[in-house]
């Protein structure tokens, strides 16, 4: 008897965090890849005409099958299938956009191997906070599938290429030497590819074959070391990498410092000379300080709610792009690089920051870019194993008694000037220091944020919101 589609979903232990489907790979079972992508395209076809779905994948070990299992579906569903084999995702939400036709990208982002994911994309971009509970809640019967043999596209991955080989001058970076640290990036030989033609000497760096998890948000110490050694050995320009999917930029300077996400966001929206800027509540208040766009949007953390913040400022502004903590931009808006045109890409990307950044730099180096920016750092930590009822309980405390927070972690001559409760509790502090304590999406965990004018104040503040008693 064919099962509910909502069932096997609900019982399958795959939930949705901000960047699709996440879970095991053991849970990815056949049936449940089937009951996501039936589920997806049914909702999908509520609002849109299509004959056609792209599906795309990175270099996980698992990511193969389960772009086999969803393919199967759309087949069984009556649609054609667009195999693009590995490649960026904002490359296959790009090609989807101009097809318009959905598309579905099995990645897990820079979550660890034994674990994979499924994004979905609309044909107009990225879904949105409803499409996500109409896939959940869909109760029609799972239909039954077919094995599927597919065999790769090439023409997004060319056409990726082509949207930057158009806004960027001939031989652009001649004289520059760019280290790509490429891991098991899903874009890693695209990359070279481009930044070749556009006259760099590029070096690659630490190509494998099994799947390294890279978070661009919290670079391991023994990635922030690699990257300060092969700047002195190498002598690089920058060095560009990205997570697994390719849509949040790692992008380090002339010395190897990896720049912050927002950091890169803010130089990139500055370079595109872009109007209006969505970003959410935890990134860096330099892109306020600055002086450098009409607007900033705050917004709750994950691409979703920046998106409808972006939407909510193409109301009033001609150029409107969002980016994250980290790193991953978005461009909501038809825009003029170098007097060619640059179409809106709604969904985070890479590899625009790091050209965007490059063009920025001419004639001085990348470390110059965030010293000309205001002076405020940022730094992260995290509690785990903190039940979604203690984390509560504590946000409520800390937005209706703020003292009491800043008396427990000892910091007695310090008052609050503001309290925003945009996403879980940021408390500006009297010394222009912030502290925000924030639930996470997606795990048991109370994630701490906090900015001060200087990198060892933040990592300071945010060690000692770890030291918070929850109970």
């Amino acid at each position: 008897m064919s099962r509910k589609l909502s069932d096997i979903i609900q019982c399958s232990g795959i939930a949705f965090g901000t960047s699709g489907a996440r879970g095991l790979v053991i849970d990815f079972s056949p049936a449940v890849c089937s009951a996501f992508t039936q589920s997806f395209l049914q909702t999908m076809a509520r609002r849109y005409s299509f004959s056609a779905v792209a599906i795309g994948i990175d270099n996980r070990p698992s990511s193969p099958a389960m772009a086999q299992h969803c393919a199967a579906m759309a087949q069984a569903m009556g649609l054609a299938v667009h195999y693009y084999g590995v490649l960026p995702t904002p490359a296959l939400a790009l090609q989807a956009a101009k097809e318009q036709i959905p598309a579905i990208m099995i990645t897990g982002s820079h979550i660890p191997f034994d674990r994979n994911g499924i994004k979905f994309y609309r044909p107009d971009g990225e879904i949105s906070k409803a499409d996500e509970q109409s896939i959940l809640s869909c109760s029609d019967k799972l239909l039954h599938t077919m094995p599927s043999t597919l065999t790769a596209n090439g023409k997004a991955a060319h056409a990726y290429l082509q949207r930057y080989r158009e806004i960027c001058p001939v031989n652009c970076l001649k004289g520059k030497h760019i280290g790509i640290y490429e891991h098991s990036s899903a874009g890693r030989d695209l990359y070279h590819q481009l930044l070749t033609e556009l006259g760099a000497k590029v070096t690659r760096l630490e190509r494998t074959d099994h799947f390294v998890p890279i978070d661009t948000e919290a670079v391991s110490e023994a990635d922030q070391q690699k990257a300060r050694q092969w700047a002195t050995t190498f002598r690089f320009d920058a060095i560009f990498s990205t997570d697994g999917d390719g849509d949040r930029p790692l992008i380090a300077d002339e010395n190897g410092n990896w720049l912050r996400g927002d950091t890169v966001g803010l130089l990139t929206a500055k370079a595109l000379k872009i109007q209006a800027l969505a970003v959410p509540i935890n990134a860096n208040s330099a892109i306020d300080l600055c002086g450098n766009f009409a607007k900033v949007q705050r917004t709750r953390i994950g691409s979703p709610y920046v998106i409808e913040g972006m939407q909510l400022l193409q109301r009033q502004y001609a150029s409107v792009a969002g980016f994250e903590a980290n790193g991953g931009f978005l461009l909501a808006s038809d825009i003029k690089v170098n007097s060619h045109e640059l179409s809106a890409l709604p969904t985070r990307d890479a590899l625009l920051p790091f050209i965007a950044i490059m063009l920025l730099a001419e004639g001085k180096p990348v470390s110059a870019l965030s010293r000309e920016l205001p002076q405020r750092f940022t730094a992260s930590e995290r509690i785990q194993n903190v039940p979604a009822e203690l984390s509560q309980k504590l946000l409520a405390i800390a937005a209706s008694q703020p003292e009491l927070i800043l008396q427990q972690l000892g910091m007695t001559d310090t008052t609050t000037q503001d309290i925003d409760q945009t996403d879980g509790v940021r408390l500006t502090l009297n010394n222009g220091h912030i502290l925000h304590f924030r639930a996470s999406g997606n795990a048991p965990e109370l994630r701490i944020y906090s900015e001060a004018d200087t990198d060892i104040t933040a990592k300071h503040l945010a060690q000692l919101g770890t030291q918070l008693k929850l109970n």
